[in-house]
Parts: structure tokens; C-alpha cells; sequence
């Protein structure tokens, strides 16, 4: 009778996108305004802006099949579509209050250039 070889563990795969503590912060703080502790950070990609491609953030209690879930800390989960992932695996999201407004900014090594404001980008 063959034996069979029992492979070994996978290992972990590197998470694909990196929250902040401001950013998951500023989530856990927007989630409890909102009174609904179901909700996540959806994060997604839509073409347009003036480079091409535009980030999108939204507050989301819904979970679709290809969503990819990332439990960022603290009870804070990232949401993000199959479609998007490709155009952000590696990005950092961060939160920054300053002299423009407060806002979500993502450092994404992916983009070969991005707007001045910061919301949108080419690959």
C-alpha cells in the first residue's frame, strides 16, 4: 500500500494591503458613529480621474463572493472586490488631518504616476 505524504502547513500569505493605526483609528471611530458594528471599509478602484483610475471608499455591511476580507486590528475589517485587489496589493492606506482636510491616502507602489490631489492614478 503507497504512503502518503501529509504536506507541510502553507505558510501565511502576506497580507495584500496595509492599514494604518490613523486609518483603522479613523474606521473604528466612523463605524461607532454610524451605530452599526457590521460595517467595513470597502476600498475599490473605478476607472476615471484625471489619471485613469480613482480609489473609492465606502462604509459596507455587505460582503460579496470575490470580496478579499482583511482584519486590519481592533475589530476592523477591509473589504476589498477581486477586480480592485490587483491595482492595490501592496498599498499602505493611511489617514492624514492637516491644512486640505482630513482624508484617506493610499501609498500605492503599483501606480506608475497619480494626480496631485492623490486620488487618482495610472498604472
Amino acid at each position: 500500500m503507497p504512503s502518503l505524504a501529509i504536506a507541510p502547513p502553507l505558510a501565511q500569505a502576506p497580507c495584500p494591503l496595509e492599514l494604518t493605526r490613523p486609518a483603522c483609528d479613523k474606521v473604528a471611530e466612523m463605524v461607532t458613529a454610524a451605530g452599526n458594528p457590521a460595517l467595513k471599509l470597502r476600498i475599490y478602484i473605478t476607472g476615471g480621474g484625471c489619471a485613469g483610475f480613482q480609489y473609492g471608499f465606502a462604509l459596507d455591511e455587505r460582503c460579496a463572493d470575490d470580496d478579499m476580507r482583511i482584519d486590519a486590528g481592533d475589530g476592523v475589517t477591509v473589504l476589498v472586490d477581486g477586480s480592485s485587489l490587483q491595482y492595490l496589493r501592496g498599498a499602505r492606506v493611511d489617514y492624514e488631518e492637516g491644512l486640505q482636510g482630513s482624508r484617506f491616502v493610499i501609498d500605492n507602489p503599483n501606480a506608475a504616476s497619480a494626480c496631485g490631489c492623490g486620488n487618482s492614478f495610472s498604472v
